[in-house]
């Protein structure tokens, strides 16, 4: 996975490079292409928030996740955590699509009497 990592208006420090890159790779998913991540400041009347937004470039829908707190490393885990949840709801998704329904599949056989069913058009 390539990860990209912005800071707007400030230099960002290397731990936290490093801390952000941890994290991104404990994500157990393995379509993800690239990660961009991006930190900045809020408006100068409330300089405490900082703020995190993270977009994976996956096949499909690019997931996408902003989230605020005094410290990065915060918003960084708070992203994570909310991406790592919505990659799975994708995977269970994805494998109750791929799944045959069962009783389908034995009403099509019951059906065609005499000749040898394909699985692979009934499945489908």
């Amino acid at each position: 996975m390539d990860i990209i990592i912005q800071s707007l208006g400030f230099t960002a420090s290397e731990s936290l490079d490093n801390f952000t890159r941890e994290k991104l790779n404990s994500l157990n998913y393995d379509k993800i292409i690239r990660a961009n991540v991006t930190f900045f400041t809020g408006p100068g009347s409330n300089p405490d928030n900082n703020y995190c937004e993270i977009r994976l470039e996956v096949p499909g829908n690019d997931p996408f996740v902003k989230r605020n707190s005094p410290y990065f490393e915060t918003a960084v885990t708070e992203c994570v955590d909310i991406l790592s949840e919505s990659l799975k709801r994708t995977r269970s998704k994805q494998a109750g699509r791929r799944q045959a329904d069962p009783d389908a599949i034995h009403d099509a056989i019951l059906q065609m009497d005499d000749q040898d069913p394909d699985l692979e058009d009934v499945v489908k």
